[in-house]
């Protein structure tokens, strides 16, 4: 099936009220579901949520701290390959040092062959780039870090 058949079939999905789509094109079939309990959801970096201090012993050690979460941080919404750029030699979507508005295609994310665009949460300058061309990402893992 083509890549512009199968993302007119998501976008029928995404808006209209149904909630599964079964289509059989010669020898293709596809199923696209939405809104079921298995369906993940966008996972977006945020700050981890304050500590409940509870008092301790004075012979129990501390535990660990977690580590902080870069709020600057753009990260995955879900696990896949990440590609910076849109194609194999060409020029990456974003540089180190650009300007970004909200909305600026900033990687690829392609997950079950399916090519995500990662778009930036927010305006600024990026200043890192924590992936290189063709790593596995994980949800929640930091791709880039805006300023």
């Amino acid at each position: 099936m083509e890549l512009r058949k199968l993302k007119q079939l998501l976008q029928l999905v995404q808006h209209s009220g149904i909630t599964e789509l079964d289509v059989s094109i010669g020898g293709e079939q596809i199923r696209i579901r939405r809104g079921s309990a298995a369906s993940p959801l966008p996972i977006l970096c945020a700050p981890p949520a304050a500590a409940i201090s509870v008092p301790q012993l004075a012979a129990t050690p501390s535990a660990p701290q977690a580590p902080a979460v870069d709020e600057q941080a753009q990260c995955s919404p879900m696990p896949g390959t990440c590609y910076l750029a849109p194609a194999p030699g060409a020029a990456a979507f974003v540089q180190l040092g650009q300007q970004v508005q909200a909305g600026d295609t900033l990687c690829i994310v392609e997950a079950m062959k399916l090519m995500n665009s990662i778009e930036a949460e927010r305006s600024g300058t990026l200043r890192a780039i924590l992936v290189a061309d063709g790593d596995n990402v994980q949800s929640g893992t930091p791709l880039f870090r805006i300023d």
